[in-house]
């Protein structure tokens, strides 16, 4: 085979061993250098003076990001690669045999490089995962709360919506004195608009639900998980002011733009910008995004039968962001994706049809972002604008099944 690179590494990654096989032409060299920094930069020193064009390693856990990152500093041409893509026949393995086949590979131009955004980028990730991150601990801790709550006999999920809310944080504290709930202290709070007044449970109700039994150590208990959830908020509140701060004005921009789609509020946005990035140049087409976000189907055919594929595993960030997008984007009764969500939930259940309306977002955010183009719905009537003649056949087809019969034409 054709050589590209006469003079490149393959490097095998692990936590604190690295492997590099260093190819020059026909010869090559295979050092072990240590994980820390002073090693890793002796590496690259190594590699420098050798004249090494291109490094290649495999995506093991996190432990390619520092490497990474000082390969990158060093202006040394890197690549990270999906394990998957460069497996090795199996059998004879040694941390030395993985750096030559990857020395292999690279020198011969097999290797696909992953999408590695640039440092601003992946810091901008690092924000926007760990805020993903409080905010899945704040919902335990209020699922935490629920299950106290009803442990103690108080059915406060039952009277306000929002257990985390102001009406339901005063009744908390109240309650968390020791004190019953009576109509007096009830009007008191709610004439200090300490109670909401758009409440749609009774007074009655709320006073009944809200005197359960609840014991000294319970009352322990929620001081405690009250004041993790108050600290939760302020951190939480803390990374969005930093993650507002640390975007770029271009990617406020599309973060705006692709606000326009129906499901998508400000917080995904900026997770979804701060995955895809706001220039899409890097991927060709709708399809190469998708697939590379493991929202398209997967492809399974056989001698010409096309049969169920599974989605492949992508960018679970974008992944789950869009799909969280895609369950507040159905429930708008006139918009495209509610359209598409009953047409494909009806006979594929609606597990796949949330993916499949989470792919429809993400080719629409493909498109505002590479065209510059407007969103523009395509409403809830879409799929019955065209073969209407045939529609009308099914459902007079269905509605004769059930026992209908059309009334005899008149003369």
């Amino acid at each position: 085979m054709e050589k590209i690179y006469d003079n490149c590494c393959g490097i095998d990654v692990h936590k604190k061993l690295i492997v590099a096989c260093f190819r020059k032409g026909s010869k090559q060299e295979v050092h072990e250098f240590g994980a820390t920094t002073r090693e890793i930069l002796e590496m690259t020193d190594w590699l420098k003076d050798g004249g090494c064009e291109i490094v290649a390693m495999e995506s093991t856990a996190s432990y390619w990001k520092p490497l990474y990152n000082i390969l990158e500093s060093s202006e040394l041409k890197a690549m990270v690669v999906n394990a998957h893509h460069m497996k090795a026949v199996p059998g004879r393995k040694t941390d030395v045999k993985d750096a030559e086949w990857i020395a292999d590979l690279l020198q011969h131009g097999l290797l696909k490089p992953s999408y590695i955004p640039d440092k601003d980028q992946r810091e901008l990730r690092e924000l926007v995962r760990y805020r993903k991150s409080l905010v899945g601990e704040r919902s335990r801790e209020l699922n935490r709360l629920q299950k106290m709550l009803e442990g103690a006999n108080i059915k406060l999920s039952g009277t306000v919506a929002d257990i985390n809310g102001k009406s339901a944080r005063h009744i908390l504290e109240f309650l968390l004195t020791g004190e019953s709930m009576d109509e007096a202290q009830y009007d008191r709070m709610y004439k200090k608009n300490l109670i909401s007044h758009s409440l749609k449970a009774s007074k009655e109700q709320i006073i009944d639900d809200l005197n359960g039994v609840m014991t000294p150590l319970q009352r322990r208990m929620m001081k405690e998980l009250l004041i993790h959830l108050d600290e939760l908020n302020i951190h939480i509140k803390n990374l969005d002011d930093e993650i507002d701060n640390f975007m770029k004005p271009e990617e406020k921009q599309a973060a705006e733009a692709i606000q326009s789609i129906t499901g998508i509020g400000n917080t995904s946005a900026q997770a979804t910008i701060a995955v895809i990035g706001a220039d899409m140049s890097r991927f060709p087409t709708d399809r190469h995004i998708s697939s590379w976000a493991g929202l398209c189907p997967g492809d399974n055919e056989s001698a010409k039968k096309r049969k169920a594929g599974k989605t492949r595993k992508g960018n679970a960030l974008l992944r789950t962001t869009l799909i969280t997008c895609a369950h507040a984007a159905v429930k708008n009764k006139n918009s495209y994706f509610y359209a598409q969500f009953m047409r494909i939930s009806a006979h594929r259940g609606k597990k796949r049809a949330y993916v499949a309306v989470a792919h429809s977002m993400l080719i629409a955010i493909y498109h505002i972002l590479k065209d510059g183009v407007v969103f523009e719905d395509l409403g809830a009537d879409y799929y019955n604008r065209f073969n209407k003649e045939r529609k009308i056949n099914a459902y007079l087809k269905k509605l004769k099944a059930l026992g209908w019969e059309a009334p005899a034409a008149t003369a």
